[in-house]
């Protein structure tokens, strides 16, 4: 199957899925459920669910049993958006082409908002109707836990927040902000294969490189008219980035190396491994 079609085929399964979820006519509240829904449905790359998706296909897993996992990632990850524009963090008033969530709600439904599509997520790994045991629903709340929280994303947002002051103290940040979501994509996909991640470290590897390689691209992007996000953000809030550490040629230096391991990391899966080989190279070409 090529990308294009798998892509396709995924993001309907996914839409559907969060739809049914967020378009919920028993929600009582409407203008919450309308500021979750603003902000997740038909938006975005969808590239860490894609590599759920990926990874389970890779592994022989059918695709019912990525859907929940697919959905929940992407669920934690806009909730991180939707916190992160706020004025509190990066005061960003655009969001994936559009007015971010707190400029069209308020700020506090915006967070909410991002407060309910955490719990969103958990419940929907649980409540799947996916042949998928208890112990694999239980691992997979268990990494998204890790990846989500103050050993993962929230730490990096924290980080984020005071300024990095070198490379390795960015390199830091941008694995925990970024980079665990994109690697716990993979140990989703492992898992909805029913494969243990742990024994997988190749796979791991080739998370890292793609998680860092995809926000060295978004650094870059933020000088560009191509970006979701409000052009020179990082320089408004007067943040470093890699660029600025290292130049801009050292920064595609870097992405191309990171992006050569990835696939070096992933060449003994032979053909298996083609649709996770495709989306690499989404990420080292995109221009948003």
């Amino acid at each position: 199957m090529n990308l294009a079609n798998f892509t396709t085929n995924c993001q309907i399964r996914l839409e559907k899925l969060l739809a049914q979820h967020l378009q919920n006519p028993s929600c009582p509240v409407k203008n919450l459920q309308e500021a979750m829904a603003y902000s997740v449905l038909n938006s975005g790359k969808r590239i860490r669910p894609l590599l759920v998706y990926a990874t389970g296909y890779t592994f022989n897993a059918p695709l019912e049993n990525c859907d929940a996992a697919a959905a929940a990632i992407e669920l934690i990850h806009t909730y991180s958006l939707i916190h992160d524009d706020l004025p509190a963090m990066d005061n960003a008033d655009t969001r994936r082409g559009k007015a971010s969530c707190h400029k069209t709600f308020g700020e506090a439904t915006a967070i909410l908002a991002g407060d309910a599509l955490q719990p969103l997520a958990f419940q929907i790994i649980a409540e799947h109707p996916a042949k998928l045991n208890a112990e694999q629903r239980l691992g997979m709340i268990q990494v998204l836990c890790d990846a989500s929280g103050m050993n993962g994303m929230a730490a990096g947002q924290m980080l984020d927040m005071a300024g990095a002051n070198s490379v390795s103290a960015l390199v830091q940040l941008y694995q925990l902000k970024t980079g665990r979501l994109l690697s716990t994509s993979i140990s989703l996909g492992l898992l909805a294969a029913n494969e243990n991640y742990a024994s997988q470290p190749a796979m791991k590897k080739y998370a890292e490189n793609i998680g860092l390689a995809f926000q060295l691209q978004d650094d870059l992007l933020d000088t560009e008219i191509h970006s979701g996000k409000p052009q020179g953000l990082d320089v408004k809030n007067n943040k470093n980035t890699y660029p600025v550490f290292v130049g801009v040629d050292k920064t595609q230096e870097m992405i191309q190396i990171l992006f050569t391991e990835a696939l070096s990391m992933i060449k003994p899966l032979g053909e298996k491994a083609d649709l996770l080989r495709e989306l690499a190279y989404c990420v080292l070409q995109r221009k948003t």
